[in-house]
């Protein structure tokens, strides 16, 4: 596998899988709360933190804000994990609140948020191997090597039909 790209493949998860995948999540928690509030980490985990406190009808949502990616280029799939940038963090310890983000990737950010909010209920909507144990809760699970993409990733374009694509190759 090249360092420079350690991702064999990509995901693309819409907004309806994103929506669905986020009440399921929702719905696992009912048995779960109450809770007082939602703890997102941002930026990931605002839209998944968002669609859960309308679900559960929750109406304190704070954040914590740490960088872990950055890039040289525009390309997604290019970006490398960088040192933790901790922008802002809560006081406490997480205690009857959720702890949401959209993906536990490496669990270097899990790994730090656990350290600082011990007792937060931590979900993510998804998973991969290297950092599903740090979370309480996950939809799906993705193989490390895969990069996935949000719908707040991508634009939606037109496609050429593959007939007008065979006619300009005359």
């Amino acid at each position: 596998m090249d360092n420079h790209r350690p991702y064999k493949d990509e995901v693309i998860i819409s907004w309806t899988e994103l929506q669905r995948d986020a009440k399921f999540i929702a719905n696992q928690l009912m048995a779960k709360g109450p809770f007082k509030g939602i703890i997102a980490i941002t930026k990931g985990g605002l839209i998944p933190a968002a669609l859960i406190a309308r679900e559960l009808d929750i109406k304190l949502i704070e954040t914590v804000c740490i960088s872990s990616y950055g890039n040289s280029n525009s390309n997604a799939i290019d970006q490398q994990q960088n040192e933790l940038e901790v922008i802002k963090m809560i006081d406490g310890d997480g205690e009857d609140f959720l702890l949401i983000d959209d993906l536990v990737d490496t669990g270097k950010t899990a790994r730090f948020i656990r350290q600082k909010l011990p007792k937060a209920y931590f979900c993510t909507l998804y998973a991969k191997p290297a950092g599903k144990e740090l979370v309480d809760l996950y939809v799906r699970e993705f193989k490390q090597t895969q990069w996935v993409f949000f719908p707040w990733d991508i634009e939606y374009q037109f496609s050429v039909p593959i007939h007008h694509r065979q006619a300009l190759k005359i």
